[in-house]
């Protein structure tokens, strides 16, 4: 394909994104956790899960418009980090709140968690393994979760960043598009 015919690609690559996988768990493990640990009533559960449904929708978001716009895609990827900020500080309120661990750095369950992490991306693995763990466990898996979340959510921005440096945005794509065109190369 010569590059006028491509200068808005129309695909988005989010799917097969680390963190887009990890945000898809963490709604998953969220949208459990908010509706067997906290308070029928209490606002957040609804906050903890439109947090987790945030990060993850402003990924597909955020992606699919830097078809077209590298600033929107750029935008997008930091609300959605932004909201999963917003999870983080729910979960280590709930810990704080109920007085329960949490787990720091160096904690072998942390670092259990992440050599979990790292070959399971699938909502289902964690679905099932949140019926039968702890809240004060769960709490800490999203923590441990939001950690890699947000270290994958900062090279993927600078990744954008970077992009937009070497290749620029869609108007200079346009016009390098039509120049070629005009010039009649193919």
């Amino acid at each position: 394909m010569s590059r006028n015919d491509s200068f808005i690609p129309q695909q988005g690559y989010y799917e097969s994104l680390a963190v887009y996988k990890i945000a898809k768990c963490l709604y998953a493990i969220t949208y459990q956790f908010a509706n067997t640990y906290l308070q029928k009533g209490d606002r957040t559960i609804d906050q903890m899960i439109q947090a987790a449904r945030s990060g993850k929708q402003n990924i597909a978001e955020g992606c699919i418009d830097g078809n077209t716009s590298k600033e929107m895609e750029i935008k997008l990827l930091n609300v959605a980090r932004g909201s999963m900020h917003e999870l983080k500080a729910d979960y280590e309120d709930y810990l704080m709140n109920h007085q329960l661990e949490q787990w720091n750095n160096q904690d072998e369950r942390t670092q259990q968690t992440r050599r979990f992490c790292k070959i399971h991306n699938d909502p289902q693995d964690y679905i099932e393994a949140v019926q039968v763990r702890s809240d004060e466990t769960i709490a800490n898996i999203a923590l441990t979760m939001l950690h890699q979340f947000d270290v994958l959510m900062v090279r993927l921005i600078e990744a954008v960043k970077q992009q937009f440096l070497e290749q620029g945005g869609i108007k200079e794509e346009m016009y390098r598009a039509r120049t070629e065109h005009k010039n009649g190369k193919k």
